[in-house]
């Protein structure tokens, strides 16, 4: 049985890319190529390529015309700060909606011991803390019912995936993430609609705040880079 290893072959390419991106080592306006990538990684094509388009549909990279390779997007703020507004729209209508009607006791243990569990061990990569906060989100959105906004939601945090990885590079931003998402599940579970929604605007609006303090910080230092080449 043949077994297709593609997915497998990208996942490291893709993996190094991002944080690549998100140290700044790859500042924007960095020039990648497919051949210097090939040749770094030591595999086909196939795989760096699947991994750069992940990245061009993250919005992260763009692809340059007349096979001039590719480069590192210049970071739009206010188009990210626009994502964020939308995403905190979606989500205090999950929370109120949610404090309102009510969530499934197994569901609350579930978030409630997956927060418990970060701060003791200290050892979840940035990319798993990532994926823990994308989960949390995604499965409160899935619990309110509404498939339509679910899949909104989803779709922007596709948009935001390395924006939650960035934020998660902020060391104290850890214990803070798990206090207020413990946070949000208490309130939902007092049945505090006005709380579930003051703990939910907090916790958006301060991974914003890390991240356009991170963005800030990397223009400031490409622009010093190329002033000084």
């Amino acid at each position: 049985m043949h077994v297709d290893n593609k997915p497998a072959l990208s996942a490291p390419v893709l993996a190094r890319l991002k944080e690549r991106i998100i140290q700044w080592d790859y500042p924007p306006g960095h020039r990648l190529t497919e051949q210097e990538l090939c040749q770094e990684f030591g595999v086909s094509r196939v795989p760096v390529r699947e991994a750069l388009h992940v990245l061009i549909a993250n919005g992260l990279v763009e692809q340059l015309p007349r096979r001039g390779g590719y480069r590192v997007r210049q970071l739009d703020l206010r188009g990210i700060t626009e994502l964020y507004d939308v995403r905190m729209a979606l989500e205090l209508f999950v929370v109120e909606r949610l404090a309102t009607r009510g969530l499934a006791a197994e569901t609350l243990a579930e978030q409630r011991r997956a927060w418990e569990s970060v701060r003791p061990n200290g050892a979840m990569s940035r990319d798993e803390l990532a994926d823990l906060d994308r989960n949390f989100h995604e499965a409160l959105a899935r619990a309110a019912g509404n498939m339509t906004m679910l899949k909104q939601l989803q779709a922007i945090n596709e948009r935001l995936s390395l924006f939650r990885a960035m934020d998660f590079a902020v060391e104290e931003r850890v214990e803070y993430s798990c206090r207020q998402h413990l946070a949000i599940i208490e309130r939902i579970a007092a049945g505090d609609s006005s709380g579930a929604c003051s703990a939910m605007r907090a916790n958006i609006k301060h991974g914003l705040d890390n991240v356009e303090t991170a963005i800030k910080d990397a223009l400031a230092k490409a622009y010093l880079k190329s002033a000084e080449q």
